[in-house]
């Protein structure tokens, strides 16, 4: 299945809650779910019934693979690797997807979305310890620093997002230098660390059947 590519306020009208896929669009006033916060479609505003177990652990994932804009085959497979590290697999997974380069760019606050994010990294804007990588899926780890580019510091888009950093929770894991535009991961994302309302179990039950 190829990346969606359609309205993604339909998504969050969908998950029945706010992914923040659009970026600035998303804390103003225009956002689609805070004037319309159902399900799109001619049937969106019909009596709602309680989903099946089935149907709950299917919509968490979607939406988690949503938040991330991640398609099926990559999202399981970020599953399966969780599910061979050691702790608690739900947890591996959302520390895993946390890791990821265009992740870490939305949360130093150098994008204002996470497709915005992974466009920025895939065109070669960051270093990693000093090395130009523009895989979005590159997973950092402790120590790694995330910093823009010389060239890239004018860059608008950057500009722009890292000047409003300051109205979410900034992730405890990252320590970010706001002038020098950069980034520094001092630990691993903890699950206390991930703000997002997200019940990993559900996912977990729904891939160990």
């Amino acid at each position: 299945m190829a990346r969606y590519t359609g309205p993604v306020c339909r998504l969050c009208r969908r998950e029945d809650v706010q992914l923040f896929l659009k970026g600035d669009r998303c804390f103003s006033q225009k956002c689609a779910y805070e004037r319309r916060p159902y399900p799109a479609g001619q049937h969106g505003q019909g009596r709602k019934k309680r989903p099946s177990d089935y149907g709950q652990q299917l919509r968490e994932k979607q939406k988690v693979k949503r938040m991330y804009g991640l398609l099926e085959k990559q999202f399981r497979g970020y599953y399966y690797r969780a599910a061979r590290m050691k702790g608690v697999t739900g947890e591996n997974l959302l520390s895993l997807l946390e890791r990821r380069l265009d992740n870490v760019v939305l949360r130093c606050g150098f994008g204002s979305s996470h497709a915005e994010a992974r466009q920025l990294a895939r065109h070669g804007h960051f270093l990693i310890n000093g090395k130009k990588i523009n895989i979005p899926s590159y997973l950092v780890k402790p120590g790694d620093t995330v910093e823009v580019r010389e060239g890239s510091k004018a860059v608008q888009k950057i500009v722009e997002a890292l000047g409003k950093v300051d109205r979410t929770a900034r992730a405890a894991w990252i320590e970010l230098d706001k002038d020098n535009m950069r980034g520094k991961i001092t630990a691993l994302p903890a699950r206390a660390d991930i703000a997002a309302d997200i019940d990993e179990q559900l996912i977990v039950e729904l891939y160990s059947k």
